[in-house]
């Protein structure tokens, strides 16, 4: 539990967009939905693009339609647009979000429960979205039958960006996080896959694997995804790619199965960890101001619990 102070301390946090991506192993049906974007005046709507906390997600009624929102406090999101976007094919699962160096918008996300691609697509406003590149995820280093839940991560070390996606060579496991490197600024040329080394894939491995740069350290928050299991658990590494050993794991910090993992920075400077509850219909945080001793998870407010699904939240 955070007390009512925190020890000052440098922190450098890039997370992959600065935010949260969660795939289970159960595969929902899809629907349409009819847009609940409400009228926006030009001045609320420079007031919100410009809030600075940016939260993007697929929803509990549709794995195909983009929802964004935006919060004054990274605890109470208010929808911008709901659907944002929804791609020309595919599904638009587990939307990694971040604000580029060239002024866009950029999510990164899930084309399909099978398959050796995710894809990005970028905006300018938040509200009007374009497919921007299809990543391949064959390699001589892994054919994958799964590729799920992208995310963005600069690294502070080598100022590269990358994306770290979970691969798996089976039909829904076993899972292993690898990373992707951009090559250039336009993001549609990435090297790799490069293996994170140190996570075993015994049973079905690790899916939703979100990254934090703080006190010199990796931090990854990654879903053991086998039968029996399905926690968040935490692991440390001196190098992104690891390799990694895990210093917390199981129901560590009380948060029940859960998946999609993101983490933010809140504006008092402590971190803020959001999940998709695994068969739980909430959409849970907690709080800590040193990645390792965490408060009591409460739900997403505003009606956002059960109904979003695996997302990131970007702080501007």
């Amino acid at each position: 539990m955070l007390g009512a102070s925190f020890p000052t301390f440098t922190l450098i946090v890039y997370l992959s967009s600065l935010l949260c991506s969660a795939v289970a192993l159960k595969i929902p049906t899809s629907s349409n939905i009819s847009s609940t974007t409400p009228a926006l005046s030009p001045e609320a709507f420079k007031r919100a693009v410009s809030a600075p906390y940016v939260f993007t997600a697929f929803t509990d009624a549709s794995e195909s339609n983009l929802y964004v929102y935006t919060s004054q406090d990274g605890t109470n999101f208010n929808l911008l647009k709901g659907p944002a976007f929804t791609p020309p094919s595919g599904l638009i699962r587990d939307p990694s979000v971040i604000l580029h160096s060239d002024g866009l918008y950029y999510i990164a996300y899930t084309t399909n429960w099978d398959g050796t691609n995710f894809a990005i697509a970028r905006s300018s406003d938040l509200l009007t979205w374009t497919v921007h590149a299809t990543i391949s995820t064959a390699s001589s280093v892994v054919t994958p039958v799964n590729t799920w839940a992208p995310e963005f991560f600069k690294d502070p070390k080598t100022g590269k960006l990358n994306i770290v996606v979970s691969l798996s060579t089976g039909s829904f496991g076993p899972f292993l996080p690898y990373v992707f490197t951009a090559t250039d600024s336009t993001l549609t040329r990435w090297s790799g896959p490069v293996v994170m080394s140190g996570i075993s894939n015994a049973g079905l491995g690790y899916i939703d694997t979100f990254p934090v740069f703080f006190n010199n350290q990796y931090h990854i928050f990654t879903k053991a995804e086998s039968n029996g299991q399905k926690y968040i658990e935490h692991a440390v590494a001196s190098s992104l790619t690891g390799p990694y050993r895990f210093v917390q794991q199981g129901d560590f910090a009380g948060w029940g199965q859960a998946e999609g993992p993101c983490v933010t920075v809140l504006p008092n400077g402590s971190f803020r960890l959001l999940a998709d509850g695994f068969n739980s219909g909430k959409y849970i945080y907690s709080d800590s101001s040193d990645l390792t001793n965490w408060s009591a998870f409460r739900t997403l407010p505003n009606g956002l619990s059960g109904f979003v699904r695996h997302g990131t939240v970007l702080k501007q």
